[in-house]
């Protein structure tokens, strides 16, 4: 197993410079990266404290969940997504998307259920 460690929590939100704002100047974080999903639809933006993605904010995914149900997945880094997906077959996972997205800034990620139907990323940099 190749977990490197912590990588994000995906928090998702209505509007997305509304929570950058609050994310920097309330809770003190930088803001890392930005850009529109491969799907077109979603807006992404990471922060962090030096250079190390803390939250991810996901605008247009589904705005409307009650309070409790805002934190979209928890992720962790890998170093080679291709076999930890492999591994993850072995293992029978459960997938909520087994294919591998690649997003515009070559980041890489794959989708599963833990044993409560939790979300997990595994998410390669």
């Amino acid at each position: 197993m190749a977990v490197l460690g912590f990588e994000h929590v995906g928090i998702q939100i209505a509007d997305i410079d509304k929570s950058i704002s609050f994310y920097q100047e309330v809770v003190g974080l930088e803001l890392l990266d930005q850009f529109l999903h491969t799907d077109g639809k979603m807006k992404l933006a990471f922060l962090g404290v030096k250079d190390q993605i803390i939250v991810e904010l996901i605008e247009g995914y589904n705005p409307d969940l009650p309070d409790e149900g805002k934190v979209h997945h928890i992720a962790f880094e890998v170093d080679n997504i291709e076999a930890e997906r492999k591994r993850l077959q072995s293992a029978n996972v459960e997938w909520i998307y087994e294919d591998i997205t690649v997003l515009p800034n070559g980041a890489k990620y794959i989708f599963f259920r833990g044993p409560d139907k939790e979300w997990i990323e595994f998410f390669e940099k």
